[in-house]
């Protein structure tokens, strides 16, 4: 019997589907934006979910350890603290849509557009530049050298051509 063994699949190997998994969900943080097929969208919105759902609810150093489990990307880890953390700071779920987008020409299937919803607008963060305090730099006499001139070069000589090609065994 199946009874309570229902959950969306993607009918890969296992470590392909974990694989193919781990990167579209990486690929969606990234971009905020992934055009991929109905199933494969169905299977990665509650991971995303409860990615950003862990990294709202637990200290950074533990919630980045966590992202960092599943996203083959630093960058995408990093996006999710400083973005997505502060853009759904409440909203508890339903953090992605898909719309669809027609179907794939060469096998019909459904495609969707995966995009995350609107939040609260959050900049992303710029990094401070220290610069250094300008001071005059104290003039300095800058010696003309003077220029030797420069012989010239005679041109090589050119290599005799060898006979390259086989002898004739007699």
């Amino acid at each position: 019997m199946r009874h309570r063994k229902h959950r969306n699949r993607l009918s890969l190997k296992p470590g392909h589907a974990r694989m193919f998994k781990r990167n579209l969900v990486t690929s969606l943080l990234l971009y905020e934006s992934v055009r991929t097929t109905k199933k494969r969208a169905q299977v990665v919105a509650p991971e995303v979910d409860r990615l950003i759902h862990y990294a709202k609810s637990h200290a950074p150093q533990v919630a980045i350890r966590y992202l960092n489990r599943t996203v083959t990307d630093k960058n995408a880890s990093k996006k999710v603290m400083e973005v997505f953390v502060k853009r759904f700071s409440k909203i508890q779920g339903g953090l992605t849509r898909m719309v669809p987008a027609g179907y794939r020409d060469g096998d019909g299937a459904e495609l969707v557009d995966m995009s995350f919803v609107d939040g609260e607008a959050v900049a992303p963060p710029v990094e401070e530049t220290k610069e250094a305090p300008t001071k005059a730099a104290p003039k300095t006499e800058v010696k003309k050298e003077e220029k030797k001139p420069e012989k010239a070069k005679k041109p090589a000589k050119k290599a005799q051509a060898k006979n390259t090609t086989p002898k004739k065994k007699s």
